[in-house]
């Protein structure tokens, strides 16, 4: 368990100095007249760049708690993972791509193809999320019920944040979207959508962490 925890905290190291060195110039909530005290703040600490790293947090924690539960008794009985999770991951991927595209598009000043990718990756995380639900109730289905035993409980309990993770990433993804609908050009659009493509590729790396772990644990 300690090299994998070691292995896990690498990762996070890692993407975290990933997204610190692309979301360097991202201010998306500033605006003219700023207060006093908020130009005061260090340059780093920019709203998305402190809203991804609770995130980060949050989800080292949550992964090391799945492991010490998994490791403290006999009660703990791994459940067979539904195979629609394979393409619930295909989907992400498939979002976090289109999400990507689309901030290049809106560097590039690219109204059509920012607008695609938006709608492409919104659909396909939506696709995830329905998924996700199936998947649930495949297992409810089967008479695997959370409280059977621990680690039908993290299952349940890790696969829901993350869907919850991305209700409130679709939440700002919906107000881009009805931003660019409303007139709002490319480069007007590009701090919000750069962080929607950094929080999504931050959500991809998180489920793909979890899927390793529920395929192996």
């Amino acid at each position: 368990m300690t090299v994998t925890l070691v292995f896990l905290a690498v990762m996070m190291a890692l993407f975290g100095g990933w997204l610190f060195s692309h979301s360097i110039n991202v201010r998306p909530w500033e605006a003219q007249g700023a207060s006093t005290q908020r130009s005061q703040l260090p340059p780093a600490m920019t709203a998305p760049r402190v809203g991804l790293a609770v995130f980060l947090a949050v989800a080292t924690l949550t992964i090391s708690a799945y492991l010490m539960r998994q490791e403290m008794g006999h009660d703990w009985r791994p459940l067979a993972v539904p195979g629609l999770l394979w393409w619930n991951s295909a989907c992400l991927v498939l979002g976090s791509v289109a999400l990507q595209s689309a901030w290049q598009a809106a560097r590039r000043d690219n109204a059509v193809r920012l607008r695609r990718g938006l709608l492409v990756g919104g659909g396909f995380t939506i696709a995830f999320i329905l998924g996700q639900a199936l998947a649930w109730w495949q297992l409810q289905a089967r008479g695997i019920y959370l409280a059977a035993n621990p680690a039908n409980a993290f299952f349940f309990l890790l696969t829901a944040l993350h869907v919850l993770h991305l209700l409130g990433g679709l939440f700002a993804w919906s107000r881009s979207l009805f931003r660019l609908q409303r007139g709002a050009t490319p480069r007007e659009m590009l701090p919000s959508v750069e962080l929607c493509a950094l929080y999504w590729h931050f959500l991809l790396l998180v489920w793909g962490i979890l899927f390793v772990l529920l395929l192996t644990t």
